[in-house]
């Protein structure tokens, strides 16, 4: 049985034209018991085509529309992913104190102002520059911020880049790594398990194997799962493959939220 996906996006984010009823009818039909709503908040994106604004006020009312709606059906959880920079602290703070949320993601989708969907943030870089410097940058943001949950699809520097192998090798980032890993444990954040490396032909789930393994090594417990999904088919995708993932990093169960509260529950059988 699939319990949750925490980490869906609805046409209330640039990159999805999905309504977020159709998103809640396909969850149901896969007999999703819980699921977070985490559209796109990105203050300062490069790209014109995406402002990932959010209105807040709108995206509150929507989803507590459809909570009444579907109330006997399945639980709905208002979320956010933030999108996380140095620079745009001030601003995402406000938005954060100034609403309430269930569940927050915090990633890292641009670096110093350069977005990786678009490749310009790797022009000029060796791999190993690109993704070190992206690491550094992700530990800063988890060292200034406090107003998230879990750090979502940690290595997202290896999903784009035009090199010829995108494979990130946990052990030339060691150190960097575990002092993220180190850090989020610290401020009782967790990570997230993101299936949707598999979409994007990676062949494997965010994060690398090596890296869930050493946050669960380092004492992590705190750990979601959630496929990324912009459209309906790809709600809870390799979801059997998360929690075989999961068992075998040694986690006996996943975490969902309310009201930013952890709560967890044991990996299906």
């Amino acid at each position: 049985m699939i319990y949750s996906d925490y980490h869906m996006h609805t046409n209330f984010s640039s990159d999805s034209d999905t309504a977020m009823e159709d998103m809640i009818k396909k969850a149901i039909v896969l007999g999703l018991k819980e699921i977070a709503i985490t559209d796109h908040l990105d203050y300062q994106y490069p790209d014109p085509e995406f402002p990932f604004l959010l209105d807040y006020d709108a995206y509150t009312a929507k989803i507590q529309k459809m909570q009444q709606k579907y109330s006997d059906k399945i639980i709905i959880r208002k979320g956010v992913e933030f999108g996380l920079q140095c620079h745009v602290k001030k601003e995402t703070d406000d938005f954060y104190n100034n609403g309430t949320f269930d569940f927050i993601i915090g990633s890292t989708h641009c670096v110093k102002g350069l977005e990786l969907y678009g490749n310009s943030f790797y022009k000029g870089k060796t791999q190993h520059d690109a993704y070190l410097e992206y690491f550094e940058d992700l530990y800063n943001n988890v060292k200034i911020y406090d107003c998230f949950n879990v750090y979502g699809h940690m290595d997202y520097v290896n999903r784009y880049g035009n090199y010829d192998n995108r494979n990130l090798n946990y052990n030339a980032f060691k150190e960097i790594i575990d002092e993220i890993l180190a850090l989020l444990i610290r401020k009782d954040k967790g990570i997230e398990l993101n299936t949707s490396g598999i979409k994007y032909g990676l062949g494997y789930i965010h994060p690398k194997i090596e890296i869930i393994k050493r946050y669960r090594q380092l004492g992590g417990e705190i750990i979601t799962i959630g496929s990324d999904a912009h459209s309906p088919e790809y709600i809870a995708s390799h979801f059997k493959d998360a929690y075989e993932l999961l068992k075998s990093a040694g986690f006996k169960a996943f975490t969902l939220f309310e009201k930013q509260q952890p709560r967890f529950i044991d990996i299906p059988l």
